[in-house]
């Protein structure tokens, strides 16, 4: 059961890559930061809020995470995280360092050692610049894995529900009286999903309790203040107005259908294979921010910006799909392989 997959999970995936890609082309990028020349009008006011995709990306990731270690092996685990990682991490981070050294001046540069640096995925804790800003979101997934992994080493697994409710309890404290170290080795921004979805696991796994509905619940209060709390400063970076009730009610569709997923009652949807959507998801997300911005930064106004807008999206969908084909499908075995040996 733990080893099942959730065919959904594979759609939700692409839904929240693409609400994110929509985010970046058309508000982010022109908006602030200097990032992008080309505007994009016509959807940036809906996708303004794109940016709540990533916090969908850390919800799906707490269910998979769990599922993952459900069996209790922790040399499994690393294994099959360094397999899923690394090798569309290593060709999408070395094709945006090439284009950013061939196309990316004067917005975008990069060095040799950063590019090198960035290449082990441990750049953000080290105080190195990423080579692409979207790769954020992939230090904090890390450290949710070494949450994972600790709690894997203390041969604990199985009472994974009371350190989620621990987690929980203190991350409500913390969001109050915030301890740094502590706020962020628990992740405490963004636990709030990461907690719920685990949660949902459990739920998908093991059926619903009155337990698992309070840690539901609960995640969710979390998450509403946590996330319009953050808003005054979204506004005041992007001189932009953001809907309280708009932001909420996108989380909270979030946990509804994230309930759905973990009761199974999404009829043709959970029984429709996604997998095309799925392996597209996590190259899309590595390669789409700064190449996306250096192409319009190239192209535009000579390119029309619908062309333009629509054309970097399919460049995009299209490398995403080349890096799963040419990268991942065939070194992926390989690498588990060898690591089975190397770890033991």
């Amino acid at each position: 059961m733990a080893n099942a997959r959730v065919n959904e999970l594979d759609l939700l995936r692409f839904f929240a890559a693409f609400a994110v890609v929509f985010f970046h082309y058309s508000f982010r990028g022109y908006t602030a930061d200097d990032m992008s020349i080309m505007p994009y009008p016509i959807l940036a006011s809906v996708f303004k809020y794109g940016y709540l995709g990533v916090e969908l990306f850390f919800m799906i990731s707490g269910f998979v995470i769990l599922m993952t270690a459900a069996n209790g092996n922790l040399r499994n685990f690393i294994i099959s995280r360094v397999v899923r990682l690394y090798p569309a991490f290593w060709a999408c981070c070395t094709l945006t360092f090439l284009l950013t050294i061939a196309i990316g001046e004067p917005r975008y540069t990069a060095t040799i050692s950063q590019y090198l640096i960035n290449m082990t995925m441990l750049s953000g804790f080290i105080g190195v610049s990423p080579i692409d800003g979207a790769y954020w979101s992939l230090f904090l997934e890390i450290r949710f894995y070494g949450l994972v992994a600790i709690v894997l080493l203390i041969n604990r697994i199985h009472q994974a529900e009371i350190f989620i409710v621990i987690w929980l309890i203190a991350s409500f404290a913390l969001s109050i009286w915030s301890i740094s170290k502590l706020h962020y080795l628990l992740i405490v921004d963004y636990s709030a999903y990461f907690i719920a979805g685990a949660t949902y696991f459990l739920i998908w796994s093991q059926g619903l309790s009155i337990s698992r509905i309070i840690v539901i619940v609960s995640s969710w209060l979390l998450a509403m203040f946590l996330s319009i709390s953050r808003l005054k400063y979204f506004e005041s970076h992007y001189n932009v107005f953001m809907n309280n009730y708009i932001v909420g009610s996108i989380i909270t569709a979030f946990f509804v259908v994230m309930l759905l997923i973990s009761l199974q009652r999404t009829g043709f949807i959970g029984r429709s294979r996604w997998q095309i959507a799925g392996v597209l998801t996590y190259p899309l997300y590595l390669l789409h921010q700064n190449i996306g911005y250096m192409i319009f930064n190239l192209a535009y106004p000579m390119i029309n910006s619908h062309i333009l807008f629509w054309g970097t999206i399919v460049i995009a969908l299209l490398s995403a799909y080349s890096v799963h084909l040419l990268i991942e499908k065939p070194f992926s075995p390989f690498m588990k392989a060898a690591l089975k040996v190397l770890i033991k």
